[in-house]
C-alpha cells in the first residue's frame, strides 16, 4: 500500500445509460475491495457514489457503498440503465473547478467517471486543476458509449449489446416487412459514428452467402455522404424490383459537407444543450424521410407507397437482453479502472484491444491496457473505410469485426 494516498474514493456515470453500465459501477467497487478499501487501517477510507453525475457530487449529493452487501450489487450489475443516476452536463473549466473543490471537501482522492468523451475530458481537466493546486487527485475514466465511438479501442462497454438489439429488432422487423409489403424505415442513434447502425446487417440471414436478400438492404450511416436524391433512386430500385424495401438510417446521416440530413429535413426541429437538432428524442427524420419517398415515389395520378418509419430512440441503450462480451467487459474495464489507481497510477482511461484477428479462425479474444486521458478526451471515432461497402452498405470486414462482439443470434426461416 506504499503507493496509495489517504482518503476517499468516489464513482460516478455519466451521458447516456446502457445495459451493462452498472457492471463497471460494481467493477470497480469489487476491484477496490479486493484490496481492502474500505476496510480499517486501509488508505482508501471509503467508497462513495455520486448521484447524477458530476452534478450530484458538486450538491454533495453521495451514495456510500463502501459497505454495500455484495449479492445487492450483483443484482445492480445485472440491472440495466445508470444505478447511481446520470447528467448530460458537458463541464466547463468552471465546473470542473466546483467538481474539484468537491472532491476536496469530501477528502476524495480517487475519482472514476464512467461516461463518453466528455467524459473523459471531464476527468482530464478535473486532474489537470488538481495538479496545478497540489492536491493529488487520481482520477481514471471507465469507458461506456452505444456509439462506439471512442478513440483508442477496439470498440466499447455499451456497444455490443445496443448492437445486439439492432439486429434482433431489425430481423423481426424484416419478416414484418415482407408479410405486408412496403417500404420500411428504421432511424438508429450514431450522430457522428454509424457503428449501431451498421450493427442492422447482422440481421441477414448468415448462412445464405450467395448473397442473401434479407433486409435491411439498404444502410445509410453518417460516415458515407447522403444525397436525398440519389436515396429515392435506390429505394425505388429495390421498391420496383420486389415490391418492398427494408432500410435502416442513422440519426446522424450528413451530406458531402457535413451538413445534417435532419438539420435540414426537419422543420422546427427541438435543439438540444448543446444546440444540436434534437434527433434520438424524435420521430421527425423518419417522418421527413417518409414523407419525400411519398412525394417522389408516387405516380402521377396514382397511390403512394405505403411507407412507413420507426425511431428505435432511447429504447436500444438499455434493453436487458445483454451479449455475453459485453457483460464481461463492462465488468472488466471497472476492476481495470480499480486495479490502475491500486498500483499508483495517476490518471488514465481503459482501453479494450482485441488480440485475436478480426474474421480470423481463433475465438474472439481481447485485453485491457491504459491510455492516458488526452488520448480519447473530446474525441470522436468513425467507421473505418473499411467496414464500408459504397454508400449504403457495409462490408464483411464490418460483419466479421462486430458479430462476435453481439453474441448468438437467432435463425428464423422463410420461403
Amino acid at each position: 500500500m506504499a503507493n496509495l494516498i489517504e482518503g476517499n474514493a468516489i464513482i460516478g456515470q455519466s451521458g447516456g445509460p446502457t445495459a451493462v453500465i452498472n457492471q463497471s459501477l460494481v467493477g470497480v467497487v469489487q476491484g477496490l475491495r479486493a484490496h481492502g478499501a474500505g476496510r480499517r487501517g486501509h488508505p482508501i477510507k471509503r467508497i462513495l457514489g455520486m448521484c447524477h453525475g458530476v452534478r450530484g457530487l458538486t450538491k454533495g449529493e453521495l451514495i456510500d457503498l463502501t459497505e454495500v452487501d455484495n449479492d445487492r450489487l450483483e443484482r445492480l450489475a445485472a440491472t440495466p440503465s445508470a444505478g447511481l443516476g446520470s447528467t448530460r452536463d458537458k463541464p466547463d473549466h468552471p465546473y470542473c473547478t466546483r467538481i474539484f473543490e468537491a472532491c476536496a471537501r469530501h477528502e476524495i482522492r480517487y475519482f472514476f467517471y464512467i461516461g463518453g468523451n466528455d467524459s473523459s475530458d471531464t476527468c482530464r481537466i478535473v486532474n489537470e486543476l488538481s495538479n496545478h493546486a497540489g492536491h493529488e487527485l487520481r482520477c481514471f475514466h471507465v469507458p461506456k458509449t452505444v456509439d462506439n465511438d471512442l478513440v483508442g479501442s477496439d470498440h466499447t462497454p455499451g456497444f455490443p449489446s445496443a448492437a445486439r438489439f439492432v439486429a434482433k429488432a431489425c430481423m423481426a422487423d424484416f419478416l414484418d416487412n415482407i408479410s405486408l409489403p412496403g417500404i420500411k424505415i428504421n432511424v438508429v442513434m450514431g450522430r457522428h459514428a454509424g457503428f449501431l447502425t451498421a450493427a442492422s446487417a447482422l440481421a441477414r440471414r448468415a448462412d445464405r452467402f450467395e448473397g442473401s436478400t434479407d433486409g435491411p438492404q439498404l444502410i445509410y450511416v453518417p460516415e458515407a455522404p447522403f444525397d436525398t436524391e440519389r436515396f429515392v433512386q435506390d429505394v425505388a430500385q429495390v421498391y420496383d424490383a420486389k415490391g418492398r424495401c427494408h432500410l435502416v438510417v442513422s440519426e446522424g446521416i450528413s451530406d458531402a459537407n457535413g451538413n445534417s440530413i435532419g438539420a435540414q429535413l426537419i422543420k422546427s426541429g427541438q435543439v438540444d444543450s448543446h444546440g444540436n437538432v434534437q434527433l434520438s428524442g424524435s420521430g421527425a427524420l423518419g417522418d421527413a424521410l417518409s414523407d419525400l419517398l411519398k412525394q417522389k415515389l408516387t405516380p402521377a395520378g396514382g397511390k403512394p407507397p405505403r411507407v412507413r418509419a420507426d425511431t428505435f430512440g432511447y429504447i436500444q441503450r438499455c434493453w436487458p437482453d445483454t451479449s455475453p462480451v459485453d457483460v464481461a467487459e463492462a465488468r472488466g474495464v471497472g476492476r481495470f479502472a480499480a486495479e490502475l489507481a491500486i498500483a499508483g497510477d495517476l490518471d488514465g482511461t481503459v482501453a479494450i484491444e482485441r488480440v485475436s484477428p478480426i474474421g480470423g479462425p481463433q475465438p474472439y479474444a481481447a485485453q485491457f491496457r491504459r491510455l492516458d486521458l488526452n488520448v480519447v478526451a473530446a474525441k470522436t471515432r468513425h467507421m473505418p473505410h473499411d467496414f464500408l461497402e459504397g454508400h449504403n452498405n457495409v462490408s464483411q470486414a464490418f460483419l466479421d469485426y462486430c458479430r462476435p462482439l453481439v453474441g448468438p443470434l437467432p435463425m428464423f426461416e422463410r420461403f
